[in-house]
């Protein structure tokens, strides 16, 4: 399951938001290149550091919620 793609998520008041342009890769799903993308822009690492247990994850992570075709242009999607 694509944990930083969520279609469902319903925007907060509270949210930071922004736009991406992205061409995946041949036989790349959109849906898999947006959570790729929400998964570098996020508070994680490869790593275990000690502010690991300070924040929620699932609150603070980056998030892939919505993607559309880019208008004329094949295989990219905002």
């Amino acid at each position: 399951k694509l944990t930083y793609y969520t279609p469902e998520y319903e925007v907060k008041d509270t949210d930071i938001l922004a736009a991406f342009r992205v061409t995946p890769q041949p036989g790349v799903p959109p849906e898999e290149a947006g959570a790729a993308v929400a998964a570098e822009s996020s508070t994680g690492t490869w790593t275990t550091v000690w502010t690991d247990g300070l924040t929620s994850l699932d609150r603070y992570k980056g998030r892939c919620y919505h993607i559309e075709p880019v208008a004329g242009e094949e295989n990219q999607y905002i």
